[in-house]
């Protein structure tokens, strides 16, 4: 048994393109000439009409079933169709009994579980952990049609339904909860969604390739219990289990040293630590070159990270650094002690999809609509993308409160330009209501695309967290010509009137690329730019690993000159995070303050939210910083109180006249009457009236007699 390592240097750009396990060396299926299913089945009348006795794999989701490639079910259901199975879907179930989840009978091979799209507990709840009262991802935008931690709950349904049939875990609440987490609902560090959900097995982040050899094997009579050797999954095994005899087990304290615990008095307090000798950042730890293809490196137990935030913060930091597919390891985490304990497995991280494997994939007959069942509901979700196309994956920004990374990898997979085009024609040609408004090409970021590091043989070795921060990695390859091509191409296809960009656009790469922001203003923006400076303070934005507000003045410039030239009327709509680790109250007052100056009223305001294996969420949670070596002792302030944070919510929206009592309150206990004012230079005026009756002050004029006016 074996989990394949990355190819040799010198082989290519597509060396990392290789897979693993039993020879699968693609996941391009060959033309079978059998006609797809309009939409896959989810009744047993469905079945009937398609003639099938019984699903190979059912697959349970939070979402309504919308055949798009933006869907994950859809996207799997129509990949693994490609080679040969029936897939049957069960959308947003009746978790309160097993019997929904007996619609379509037992699967031949597996069920597989995914929350949907969006995190349950995300989609559920506000940062506030107020309960939304709506859910985009579901027909009417009813709320409450999919329960807390769904993967859970649906496992454990399916598992009273059909004892014994294999339970295949994946999707992005899955992912970010492989291993112990922080929940921000519960307080609390949690255990492995793994082993809460009893299932046998969970594919994290691009996992079509360990799907396909998953299902292919368990088709061939293997059982699930021995399918140990996929990159990209998660098993439990017993305490000391190895793949062979000659795999090495390393010490996670071997890759950063935790340090010393935190004592509890004033946890805003910066304690001097003795410094261990520490790897350079990027290199590996000293000593003799070793086979890190057949070495695990152990994490602090579920136990130790429960018990001290400390040890979260280390496990969470050497997690992040084990995460580029061309060197990362196996992780192990002990679960329990006694008879009972379990080792939470997990293997390398999937390697990037090809460019002919992504075209594969988007280019499958997707119905590109809802099924029939929903009848005319409005379902928000697909609303908002359905004139869209998705052109890469992945990001290599390494924002330290996003979870995009961690579920689909630093290493940019894009698509051809040929493909993009033939998915623009189907999108006029198929999607009802289209009148010619393309809304979207992009991803996780709109100007991504095709951007990769110059050197394989340094990508594959690179250990750094993000490409673009502290400053842009000089290996990084930022030409935006194949992307300026691209959107030339895409505004000649025939009955196209008009190409937005919706995804947000990374402003530290557009300002390399001046004709690229000249293209992008002059042609796709619809009066409004997203774009996400986060915030204007070093304090709040190092610990985000964004850019200084500099260059997002370099951007604005640009963009409002060559608006000019374009002869439009056009604007920045920036996002801000409140309450962010790192970020004081005096932080935010100078974000409001630029706010003003410059003109932004933000009226949606996002206020952070810690999200399970996010860095930002063990800084949150730890109060320590797990972007530099942990010995060196560094904390974080952390907001954590409700009142501070909705001060700092609220100094987002300092011209909204509701909030000004609690501005004035923080502001006099800060010290800063100064700020309290009708002046322009002051933040909030001292009486409770709306902004556009405050009269402002001006300064007082000296008249020629000396007197003051």
């Amino acid at each position: 048994m074996r989990i394949d390592g990355p190819g040799k240097a010198g082989e290519g750009r597509e060396t990392m393109q290789q897979t693993e396990g039993k020879g699968e060396d693609t996941i391009i299926a060959p033309a079978s000439g059998r006609a797809p299913v309009p939409f896959f089945p989810m009744t047993r009348a469905e079945m009937a009409r398609l003639g099938w006795e019984a699903c190979d794999v059912i697959l349970v989701t939070g979402d309504a079933y919308i055949d798009h490639p933006s869907f994950g079910m859809a996207l799997l259901a129509r990949f693994l169709e490609a080679h040969g199975y029936r897939v049957g879907i069960l959308s947003q179930p009746d978790w309160h009994s097993a019997e929904p989840f007996k619609a379509l009978g037992r699967p031949r091979l597996y069920f597989g579980i995914t929350a949907g799209n969006m995190d349950s507990m995300v989609n559920r709840y506000t940062s506030e952990r107020r309960i939304r009262s709506d859910d985009a991802y579901t027909p009417g935008g009813v709320a409450g049609k999919r329960p807390d931690r769904a993967v859970i709950v649906y496992a454990q349904r399916v598992r009273e339904a059909f004892p014994g049939v294999p339970v295949v875990l994946g999707g992005i609440e899955a992912s970010l909860r492989r291993l112990a987490h922080y929940d921000y609902w519960s307080e609390k560090v949690r255990r492995s969604v793994l082993l809460d959900a009893k299932a046998d097995i969970l594919l994290y982040g691009n996992a079509e390739r360990a799907l396909l050899a998953l299902t292919r094997r368990l088709d061939e009579g293997e059982p699930i219990g021995s399918i140990r050797d996929l990159r990209g999954t998660v098993f439990a095994v017993p305490p000391g289990w190895r793949p062979q005899a000659d795999w090495r087990e390393v010490d996670a304290s071997e890759i950063d040293a935790p340090g010393r615990s935190m004592p509890p008095p004033d946890p805003y307090a910066v304690r001097p630590m003795p410094s261990a000798p520490q790897p350079a950042e990027g290199r590996e730890p000293v000593g003799a070159k070793r086979d890190r293809s057949r070495e695990v490196v152990r994490l602090p137990s579920f136990e130790a990270v429960r018990d001290d935030p400390l040890h979260y913060a280390h496990a969470s930091r050497v997690m992040h650094l084990e995460s580029n597919p061309g060197n990362a390891r196996a992780l192990v985490q002990r679960h329990g002690e006694g008879p009972g304990a379990r080792e939470v497995w997990v293997n390398p991280p999937p390697l990037p999809l090809s460019t002919a494997e992504m075209d594969f994939i988007y280019g499958l007959p997707y119905a590109r609509r809802p099924h029939p069942s929903y009848g005319q509901a409005h379902i928000p979700a697909w609303e908002m993308i359905k004139f869209s196309v998705s052109i890469m994956r992945g990001c290599f920004g390494g924002c330290t409160f996003c979870s995009i990374t961690e579920h689909e990898g630093r290493i940019i997979q894009s698509r051809s330009e040929d493909s993009i085009l033939r998915e623009i024609e189907a999108i006029r040609d198929r999607t009802p209501g289209f009148a010619g408004h393309v809304t979207d090409l992009g991803g996780p970021t709109a100007n991504m695309y095709r951007m990769r590091c110059k050197d394989p043989a340094i990508e594959r070795h690179c250990r750094r967290l993000s490409c673009v921060y502290p400053g842009i990695c000089p290996n990084l390859d930022t030409d935006h010509a194949p992307l300026i091509r691209l959107y030339r191409r895409a505004r000649q296809v025939p009955g196209v009137k008009r190409i937005t960009i919706g995804s947000g656009v990374r402003y530290d790469l557009a300002v390399r690329s001046p004709e690229y922001v000249r293209e992008l203003v002059t042609h796709h923006v619809s009066g409004r730019l997203k774009i996400a400076p986060e915030h204007t303070e070093p304090g709040p934005l190092s610990k985000m690993m964004k850019p200084g507000v500099e260059t997002f003045e370099q951007f604005r410039a640009l963009f409002e000159r060559f608006s000019r030239e374009a002869g439009k009327n056009q604007q920045l709509i920036p996002y801000f995070i409140a309450a962010h680790p790192g970020t004081s109250d005096e932080d935010m007052v100078a974000l409001a303050l630029w706010l003003k100056k410059n003109g932004f009223r933000p009226d949606q305001v996002q206020t952070f939210l810690p999200t399970p294996m996010a860095l930002a969420t063990a800084m949150y949670h730890s109060r320590r910083n797990p972007l530099r070596p942990l010995a060196r002792g560094e904390t974080v302030e952390v907001v954590r109180e409700g009142r501070r944070r909705r001060l700092h919510k609220a100094l987002l929206r300092w011209h909204d006249p509701a909030n000004w009592p609690l501005i004035r309150e923080a502001l006099l206990k800060m010290g800063r009457r100064d700020l309290i004012g009708n002046r322009p230079d002051q933040l909030v005026p001292w009486q409770d009236a709306p902004v556009g009756k405050v009269k402002e002050e001006r300064p007082r004029r000296r008249f020629r007699g000396g007197k003051d006016a």
